[in-house]
């Protein structure tokens, strides 16, 4: 579902880190992932990426103890948050880069997201970093879905697939690891039948 701002039609991230923005008063770094870092992180997106009511980010564990100090970024949070709820949209998950699958060098490898905003100042993960992350959650369908256009906006061979799975950081929950192992055959598939030109899911 698409929301006016003025006469511009807006996706749900993007209305959502307007008002974030607008509540702030200095500048924020925020690295976007999930559907909010395909909606707004890749011209080509579908638009089934802009009706997702939340916009999740990943905290550099550098930058961890100075956004938990910044009590104004989380007064302007929970603003956003009360002004959004009757919309059903809001900014949620936090997570530090060691609760994501996330490649050890992905802080280096992370996209730029041009935007207006005025304090605002959007990342993404790579989009192999992104893959990874998509994989937090097993054989679920509709992130299968969202690695399979991840993978037509920029191909990854299988043996690049495969070493990313070797080196990537997992977290220490049993469940999530059993998550990754569900998923790998599924991500792999996918990768297989791009290179093959066998059709593709998404």
């Amino acid at each position: 579902m698409r929301r006016r701002s003025g006469s511009c039609v807006v996706n749900n991230p993007l209305f959502i880190l307007q008002t974030l923005d607008h509540h702030l008063g200095h500048p924020v770094e925020l690295t976007l992932y999930g559907r909010a870092a395909l909606a707004l992180g890749f011209p080509s997106h579908e638009p089934r990426h802009e009706t997702t009511q939340d916009v999740d980010a990943i905290i550099p564990l550098a930058q961890l103890d100075q956004l938990r100090a910044d009590t104004q970024f989380w007064d302007a949070r929970d603003a956003t948050n009360a002004e959004l709820l009757e919309r059903g949209l809001y900014l949620t998950h936090l997570f530090t880069e060691a609760d994501v699958f996330l490649l050890p060098d992905w802080l280096n490898r992370r996209v730029p997201i041009p935007s207006t905003f005025t304090h605002l100042k959007l990342l993404r993960p790579a989009t192999l970093d992104l893959i990874l992350t998509k994989m937090m959650r097993g054989a679920d369908p509709e992130d299968l879905s969202d690695i399979a256009f991840l993978l037509k906006h920029e191909p990854v061979k299988d043996a690049e697939l495969r070493a990313a799975f070797d080196r990537v950081r997992l977290p220490d929950i049993q469940e999530l690891r059993d998550a990754f192992h569900v998923a790998q055959p599924k991500v792999l598939a996918l990768t297989q039948g791009r290179e093959r030109g066998g059709p593709q899911t998404g």
